[in-house]
């Protein structure tokens, strides 16, 4: 984010990277119109980040998403691919009444739930399929409402409502949820049924498992989950 890929010719004409070794404040954001001016964006308050594999998303205090990075299949939301090296403001929430209020980042695309309560993607899960260019709303979760969501290598995980969801395409390695003799992988969104009557607070996935962090507050809720099946490690 600071106008740079920190790319330089070293010894014998070798392309090397500058590191940033110590915090370096991100100073400059921007937006672009259609006319291809750029034009800084100023008062941006930060309040929530978040990091794929090469791009980072911002949201800011208005609501406001941003994106830098590298722009392989649209995972920035510019309707393009092309890298930003600073900051750029995601048009489609800078609208009244269309702020987004949260925002997740995918190893190779991007969520944000907006202030009414939509999920939008853009980018790519499956990258051997046609990308999303920007922002559009997921309509397999229309009216559900998203307390957290999670993303590994292709897969996604959501705490919504009173249920888990899970998708994700083929090769996935269990961290969908589904059981044992159950489908591995799903391009459509599912509820999980093994964390069926299981209110999930949050969820976390990593490059091929999902953690979640599940209410306890009743004996009713105590009781479910007694009747999982306990993970040991040490067992493997």
């Amino acid at each position: 984010g600071h106008n740079s890929d920190g790319k330089f010719i070293a010894r014998a004409q070798r392309i090397e990277y500058d590191c940033e070794l110590l915090p370096r404040r991100v100073g400059l954001f921007v937006e672009r119109t259609k006319d291809g001016q750029v034009l800084p964006v100023p008062n941006v308050v930060v309040r929530d980040v978040a990091c794929g594999a090469n791009h980072t998303l911002v949201l800011d205090s208005q609501k406001r998403v941003f994106s830098w990075g590298f722009g392989g299949y649209g995972r920035l939301g510019h309707a393009e691919q092309k890298d930003e090296m600073v900051p750029r403001l995601v048009k489609l929430f800078d609208f009244p009444g269309r702020g987004a209020a949260q925002i997740y980042a995918g190893y190779t695309c991007s969520f944000a739930v907006s202030e009414t309560g939509g999920l939008f993607f853009w980018g790519a899960t499956n990258t051997s399929r046609e990308s999303t260019m920007y922002p559009k709303a997921v309509q397999d979760l229309c009216g559900w409402k998203i307390r957290s969501l999670a993303c590994g290598k292709s897969s996604v995980i959501v705490a919504a409502d009173e249920s888990t969801i899970s998708w994700g395409p083929s090769p996935t390695f269990g961290e969908l949820g589904y059981g044992d003799h159950k489908p591995k992988s799903s391009t459509a969104a599912q509820e999980v049924k093994t964390l069926d009557g299981i209110y999930t607070e949050q969820v976390a996935m990593g490059y091929s498992h999902s953690l979640v962090i599940a209410r306890d507050e009743s004996e009713a809720e105590q009781e479910k989950l007694r009747k999982l099946p306990e993970y040991n490690p040490r067992t493997l």
